[in-house]
């Protein structure tokens, strides 16, 4: 069975792109490649220029710790471990001394309002900041994108309008891209562009335009929906430059040609291991 097939995009550096669809739609599947997580059965994915294919098993796990950053609907915050602690692991993973580690993971945990939290552990944090903490975590390893799949599924509308909001705060003043898994369109109507998913393939919308009644228009023959339109034929790279079937990004980000996929390994919060579980 295909999980995933003849999908293009490209996500440059301080893109917000969101990837929407109903379960099963191949939403995750994209997710795993974007991460460099799992390898396309066909095609190609490129991170950062490089071709994953190329890249060996520990290579490979470079890559992710230091290229890209992950949020999960779930936090996957170490359970027994200070927020502070729970932030720093990432850069275990890089060798960085001890004290650096702290001070850098003490900053990013300040940068997303916890700073009066820093040895408090997850069963002490309310669901809202036991996500921030989770997004330091991506943050601390100064990541060219953000990954984050579902991130406010486990909150109530308040507390995930306020993750949002500083999701889009350090995509707009730090130039992360940013690219939101979701199968709301509220929360993927907020993105610049919109990658909708449907049973393996997609199609792009790109907010263009925001009319009076809310909608987005893209000039004559657009199909506005919920704050973005499509323009039509199979989803391209902003400067058109991408072939099709390719998933890109350009240098410091994601590129996927024709990928498809029927299995996947666990996410790993610490973008590590390919086969690690949860």
């Amino acid at each position: 069975m295909r999980a995933l097939g003849g999908v293009s995009v490209r996500i440059e550096v301080g893109d917000y792109l969101a990837v929407v669809g109903p379960s099963g739609s191949g939403k995750s599947t994209l997710m795993h490649l974007l991460g460099a997580l799992d390898r396309p059965t066909s095609g190609t994915l490129r991170v950062g220029g490089r071709d994953v294919a190329e890249l060996g098993r520990d290579e490979l796990a470079r890559v992710r710790n230091e290229t890209i950053g992950f949020v999960f609907q779930a936090f996957q915050l170490l359970p027994r471990t200070s927020a502070v602690d729970n932030v720093a692991m990432p850069l275990v993973y890089r060798g960085v001394r001890r004290s650096e580690r702290r001070r850098r993971a003490e900053a990013a945990l300040r940068a997303v309002g916890m700073g009066h939290r820093l040895g408090h552990t997850p069963n002490q944090l309310s669901g809202g900041e036991q996500q921030r903490v989770a997004i330091a975590r991506a943050l601390v390893g100064d990541p060219q994108v953000i990954l984050a799949d579902e991130p406010t599924g486990n909150l109530d509308s308040v507390r995930g309008a306020e993750v949002m909001d500083l999701l889009e705060a350090l995509n707009r003043d730090r130039g992360v891209a940013l690219v939101v898994v979701t199968h709301d369109l509220d929360i993927a109507a907020r993105a610049h562009r919109q990658l909708r998913m449907r049973d393996g393939l997609a199609d792009l919308w790109i907010r263009d335009q925001l009319s009076e009644e809310g909608t987005v228009s893209a000039g004559e023959g657009s199909q506005p929906v919920r704050g973005a339109t499509r323009a039509g034929g199979p989803a391209v790279a902003p400067d058109g430059l991408s072939e099709e079937g390719t998933l890109s990004a350009g240098e410091g980000s994601q590129t996927v040609r024709g990928a498809t996929r029927a299995d996947r390994p666990a996410l790993a919060p610490d973008g590590l291991s390919e086969e690690r579980t949860q």
